[in-house]
């Protein structure tokens, strides 16, 4: 047992509950061919075989279902002495993820009140959403619809927004109208599932036109590349709003309407500790609407924030 890691005993866990490989990683957010080299390592250091497994079913074998109880109990009670010796050392902490953007000021708002530990793992919004929902995560700032709230339990407040700019490689930065641009959808739904629900119900809205990719071109080199290429300016995502422009590129102000995407400080609608409800209280105070109620300001119909 010396080599056994409690990531190990996790993910043991994970894929005795629930008897699929694909679906137990994608619980656990991680790689299936990382999980099974996992599972495999745990076998190997615990001289045992714990599932019977081939290509279309998963099963404990009797030595696993043996060990399974052990298991739960070692972890049940890692969190235990977890969480003691969070409250021994003055507070519990508060886990907060995000997507690329957080308040500047986050220490300062949320220093008083508790001791916010910032999540190293930086993700999709429907993803860290997800973590809120099941645990993984006290508190994420990201991208929500209303819908997302209602199925996954959350609560939500406006803790920040983005207008939206296009990018072209023209000379001038003029203003240009949301009919006369293009707005990139990408075929990796798991990178850009919140990317693309946004972006095609603002073609729908707006007339502008939809370019499917396939090359993870919403950001970075292979943006700057698509623009380029294309004839009208595109719109550039909010993961991308202080990302420098090569110098041949232009910012173009969006209007008819105005673009905004919105960030939310989202939390389960269960919760009861103060140190979670007191941050979301610290980041949240003051904001007010940061022009997404503006006559000509357009949001998604399932923003939680449009009147």
């Amino acid at each position: 047992m010396a080599g056994v890691e409690l990531r190990q005993l996790r993910y043991f866990l994970a894929v005795a509950e629930e008897l699929n490989f694909g679906r137990a990683a994608g619980r656990l957010l991680i790689a299936g061919p990382s999980l099974s080299q996992q599972i495999k390592a745990l076998e190997r250091d615990l001289g045992v075989r714990l599932f019977d497994r081939d290509r279309r079913s998963v099963a404990l074998t009797p030595a696993g279902a043996a060990l399974l109880p052990h298991a739960r109990a070692l972890l049940d009670n890692a969190d235990d002495l977890r969480n003691r010796a969070a409250r021994l050392a003055g507070s519990e902490p508060v886990r907060l993820g995000y997507v690329n953007w957080l308040p500047a000021d986050l220490t300062a708002r949320t220093s008083p009140v508790a001791r916010v530990h910032v999540d190293a793992w930086v993700a999709p919004s429907h993803t860290q959403a997800a973590r809120v929902a099941d645990g993984s995560l006290d508190l994420a700032v990201c991208w929500v619809r209303r819908d997302d709230l209602d199925s996954r339990g959350l609560n939500s407040r406006l803790i920040g927004a983005d207008r939206l700019y296009a990018v072209s490689a023209g000379h001038d930065a003029d203003e240009v109208r949301a009919r006369d641009i293009v707005v990139l959808l990408d075929d990796d739904v798991t990178a850009w599932s919140s990317w693309n629900a946004y972006a095609e119900q603002l073609v729908r809205d707006t007339g502008a036109r939809a370019a499917h990719i396939s090359d993870g071109g919403i950001t970075g080199p292979a943006f700057f590349d698509h623009v380029r290429r294309s004839r009208r300016p595109i719109l550039n995502s909010p993961k991308s709003q202080t990302t420098p422009l090569p110098p041949e590129l232009v910012a173009h102000p969006v209007v008819d309407p105005k673009v905004y995407w919105t960030w939310s400080l989202v939390w389960r609608r269960s919760e009861v500790r103060p140190a979670v409800l007191n941050t979301v209280d610290a980041l949240t105070d003051g904001i007010g609407d940061l022009g997404i109620h503006e006559p000509d300001a357009w949001l998604p119909d399932d923003d939680p924030y449009k009147p």
